[in-house]
């Protein structure tokens, strides 16, 4: 993992650490933000990873989209078939 990447992954292992367990469960995807956003940095590196994750948390609301959204690289299957 690159240096930036490590130092954005810092705040999301914070957050499961220490806020997750108060806010909850309601994750709309599979999987969630956070684990999304560690596999995008470690697959991505700091720059596409952070693009990435921002990208996935700028659709997490109610009116976003919901289920299964893999890191982009993680499931070749469902990478063909979205083309």
């Amino acid at each position: 993992m690159t240096p930036l990447a490590r130092a954005l992954a810092l705040p999301v292992r914070a957050y499961r650490l220490i806020l997750s367990p108060w806010v909850g469960h309601g994750c709309r995807f599979q999987p969630t933000c956070s684990a999304y956003a560690l596999e995008a940095l470690e697959r991505h590196g700091g720059l596409k990873g952070g693009a990435l994750t921002l990208h996935r948390l700028c659709r997490c609301h109610p009116w976003g989209g919901h289920g299964y959204d893999p890191v982009p690289g993680s499931d070749p299957a469902h990478d063909r078939a979205k083309g």
